[in-house]
């Protein structure tokens, strides 16, 4: 059976700055890795130094056939102090813009994916006076690079933004980590604040579409507790698909699904179908994600599956995954819901936010050469992106 998308979907990868550039010393998370290091988090380093090999990771994705790069401008390198503005760095995000166009593929560009500057880190980040200003600041200058650009995300995963930043805000106050912990709640407001905003000025500057992306839970309630559902719903997601009314796209990002009892979200169970982040294998997750996005956000808006994947290193399992993804995907599209685009991640596999293990890439990265390797996977999608079908 053949499964045909809608003229004109877009079919990509996706990756993050602080991932796959490499170096990346002026962050707060650079710092994290650094006083974290004798708890078991793994340093960036040089991570993939596609700050220096973007055009050929660009390449692979545009031979394989898809037609869409989704990558994340780093603050901490555009602004090392505040107001000091790097006229290099700038230029150097333009050159992987203009090498996106040159070899056919359609950029999205992320403005904000996890990271910041570490002066803005002592400032203390989002709850610091006039963090929305300075970030607009910054989207302000960024602007002047974007000619051209179509898609631009202001925020990656502010839901899960708030959940880390909470963290750090628990440890400076002298508390322990809480695993499990859900998104800071006043952080988030701030966090919608900053997306609200930022969109205008980049519409008004760039004439791009703009959105942000949200990290979809694909949570379901079990008997009894779909009161607890509600209330987690509301603080994990809705509060920022909400936000998202009225903007012209809004990402789907989703890996997994999750069950809700009264106590709250239920872990993981072991399984050995489990991925190699522990989480269940439930390529269900986005269709679920899709549905549950467009009933919040209302028909108006757009959806672009900005993040799906699975971290693996069985190949033909990573194919298994995507394709059953897809087929949920299309269900949703099938039902009338107004999806455009599908961009896997990742292109490579990379740096997993302090470990290295977990490989969602289409392509293998040898971190002592740096030597690209494209897995089937790779091949695979691109069939499906050149032929707009399953």
């Amino acid at each position: 059976m053949t499964r045909a998308f809608p003229d004109g979907f877009l079919w990509g990868a996706a990756t993050a700055a602080h991932q796959v550039e490499g170096n990346n010393i002026n962050s707060n998370w650079w710092r994290l890795e650094t006083v974290a290091a004798d708890h078991g988090v793994q340093p960036s380093g040089d991570a993939l130094d596609s700050y220096h090999r973007y055009a050929e990771d660009m390449q692979l994705a545009a031979d394989a056939g898809l037609g869409m790069y989704r990558f994340s401008i780093e603050w901490a390198r555009v602004e090392p102090r505040p107001g000091q503005y790097s006229r290099a760095v700038l230029a150097h995000y333009r050159r992987m813009i203009d090498t996106a166009l040159d070899l056919g593929l359609t950029p999205m560009v992320t403005l904000h994916h996890f990271t910041h500057p570490l002066w803005f880190d002592d400032l203390g980040a989002w709850l610091s006076e006039g963090a929305v200003d300075r970030f607009v600041d910054y989207v302000r200058q960024v602007c002047t690079i974007l000619d051209g650009i179509e898609w631009v995300c202001t925020l990656n995963e502010p839901n899960v933004l708030a959940v880390n930043e909470g963290q750090t805000r628990r440890i400076a106050k002298g508390l322990d980590y809480q695993f499990g912990a859900l998104p800071d709640v006043e952080i988030g407001e701030v966090l919608i604040a900053a997306h609200h905003a930022a969109a205008p000025v980049v519409r008004e500057l760039t004439g791009a579409k703009v959105g942000w992306t949200i990290a979809n839970q694909a949570y379901t309630p079990t008997p009894g507790a779909e009161q607890k559902y509600a209330e987690i719903q509301h603080v994990w997601e809705n509060m920022y698909l909400e936000a998202a009314r009225g903007d012209d796209f809004v990402g789907v990002q989703s890996y997994t699904s999750q069950s809700i009892d009264e106590n709250g979200v239920v872990e993981h169970p072991e399984h050995p179908d489990n991925t190699l982040m522990g989480w269940a294998y439930r390529p269900d997750a986005l269709e679920i994600s899709v549905r549950h996005t467009r009933e919040v956000v209302g028909a108006e808006v757009p959806i672009i599956v900005t993040e799906n994947g699975i971290a693996t290193d069985d190949d033909q399992r990573r194919i298994a995954y995507t394709t059953a993804a897809l087929e949920g995907l299309h269900r949703t599209i099938a039902d009338g819901i107004d999806v455009r685009g599908y961009l896997h991640w990742s292109l490579l596999d990379n740096f997993e936010w302090g470990r290295w293990d977990p490989t969602f890439g289409l392509v293998a990265v040898d971190r002592e050469t740096f030597e690209r390797t494209p897995k089937p996977s790779l091949a695979w999608l691109g069939l499906v992106a050149t032929s707009n079908a399953l």
